[in-house]
């Protein structure tokens, strides 16, 4: 081959090489780094959960879901233990899912037990019969799952908490809250925020502003969802003071809000079924909270 011959090759070469180079780079660097939040996928986490029966402290169920959601957890790259603790003589198993041994940031959580009697059923016959908890118990649980899934591995530390023994208040030998209690008494750090979910995959989704929450906090999640386009939903004023697992948190100090869906007519009642959530609904409430804990990682 002649010199001529050798160097056309090898310039010919060289521009294949920048070419491949350059289109493999290019792909690359286009690879999104976040997953985008599946609603569908959270919905049939819904599903699975309502497949265990009712999720009531120390019930069959509740022992399924337990296994699953870790399950679930280990398998998207979290390692997950149990706090165990006694209260009121029910044993409390909430699940605690991270990534690493930083301290978290953040705090994202929900609670997966189901009440035990659905007496606000407007069918008083129904009144001694459990909740089926699809939005009031599940849904929550199935944000959370997706968004493990799809939190970037690289955000900030965060812990996805599941609370147990949420629901029983106004029955004899129970009262509210008791998980997210019993996390209290052994935590021993400050986060900078914790986000409680709570019935928010309502087919009809209309999330007001909970009196208690942490205001500022409120306000940077609702500018979020404002700037999503989800102004509908996330709606822009106060309406109900709510008792809920974001409670402890504030007696303590700790800047923490309640998403929740309280204008939801099949609260603790036989009707609170799979037909009633919707993916929608779910997906709008996970790209909000994906959406904050990025905008967290890039501040302005």
């Amino acid at each position: 081959m002649s010199k001529r011959n050798i160097a056309i090759y090898l310039s010919t070469i060289g521009i294949l090489f920048l070419i491949t180079f350059g289109w493999y780079t290019s792909a690359f660097i286009s690879q999104p780094t976040t997953s985008k939040f599946d609603g569908q996928r959270a919905l049939s986490a819904v599903e699975t959960q309502l497949a265990f029966g009712p999720r009531i402290p120390g019930s069959a169920g509740h022992a399924r879901a337990i296994e699953w959601i870790r399950s679930e957890l280990s398998a998207a790259g979290w390692e997950t233990r149990i706090q165990s603790a006694e209260v009121l003589d029910h044993p409390i198993n909430n699940i605690v899912a991270f990534r690493g041994p930083d301290q978290p940031t953040i705090i994202i959580a929900a609670h997966y037990d189901t009440r035990i009697y659905a007496d606000q059923d407007p069918d008083p016959s129904k009144w001694l019969e459990p909740v089926p908890g699809a939005n009031d118990g599940a849904s929550g649980v199935a944000v959370l799952l997706e968004l493990g899934r799809v939190l970037p591995i690289d955000s900030l530390p965060i812990w996805l908490v599941f609370f147990d023994a949420e629901d029983n208040g106004r029955i004899q030998g129970w009262d509210w809250i008791l998980g997210s209690r019993a996390f209290l008494e052994e935590l021993e750090f400050i986060p900078e925020a914790v986000v409680i979910v709570d019935m928010i995959g309502d087919v009809d989704l209309n999330i007001y502003k909970e009196r208690n929450s942490d205001q500022e906090l409120v306000n940077e999640i609702w500018d979020i969802a404002s700037d999503l386009g989800y102004e509908e939903f996330f709606i822009s004023e106060e309406k109900y003071s709510i008792l809920d697992d974001h409670t402890p948190f504030l007696e303590q100090g700790i800047s923490a809000i309640d998403i929740i869906d309280f204008d939801y007519p099949y609260w603790h009642t036989t009707s609170d079924s799979f037909d009633k959530v919707s993916a929608t609904s779910l997906n709008i409430i996970g790209d909000v909270l994906l959406s904050w804990v990025l905008s967290r990682n890039n501040p302005r």
